[in-house]
Parts: C-alpha cells; structure tokens; sequence
C-alpha cells in the first residue's frame, strides 16, 4: 500500500505544480493585455499628435505664403479651418484621455 500511497503523492505534487503554473501564466497573460492596451492607446494618442502637428506644419506653409504674397482671403479661410480642425482633435484626444483616467 505504500507504493499507493507514494504515487498518489507524487501525482498530488505534479498536479499542484501544473495548478500553480497555470496561474501564474494567467496572471502574466492578463500583464501583458494591460500592457497591450497602454501601448495602444499610446499609439493613437501619438498618431493624433502627429496628424495635430502635420496641421500646424500646413499653417505655417500658408502662413509664410501669405506672408510672401500679401493678403489673400482663401490663404486666410484655410488657416482658419485648419485651427478649427486641429482645434477639434485637440478637444477629442483631450476627451480620450478624461474617459480613460475614470
């Protein structure tokens, strides 16, 4: 019976292992989720960056242009929609950011 009693052990000792094994690959798979979501939100929040930042370079361009050809109304209205649209990205990532800190 001793030999029983051995193997039941062993496998006891096995099992526990797989077991602990088993959590603390779950643990180290919901890590990494976490870690993939930051990087993502991360990501979007540098790819509105440098679409804000592709805006503003537009701005400057026109802006020089302006300042080389004197003043033109159409110079003038597409650098006030370009505001308005960076405005607009400014005021959705800003939103982004409040609902994922809540």
């Amino acid at each position: 019976m001793s030999e029983v009693e051995d193997l039941l052990e062993r496998i006891e000792k096995r099992v526990e292992a797989v077991v602990n094994e088993n959590i603390s690959l779950r643990d180290k798979i919901s890590d990494l989720d976490k870690r993939h979501k930051d990087m993502q939100k991360a990501l979007e929040d540098k790819d509105i960056l440098i679409n804000n930042l592709t805006e503003q370079n537009k701005i400057l361009k026109l802006g020089n242009a302006l300042a080389q050809k004197g003043d033109s109304t159409e110079i003038k209205l597409r650098i006030n929609q370009l505001i308005k649209d960076i405005d607009k990205s400014l005021l959705l990532l800003t939103k982004k950011q409040e609902s994922t800190d809540e």
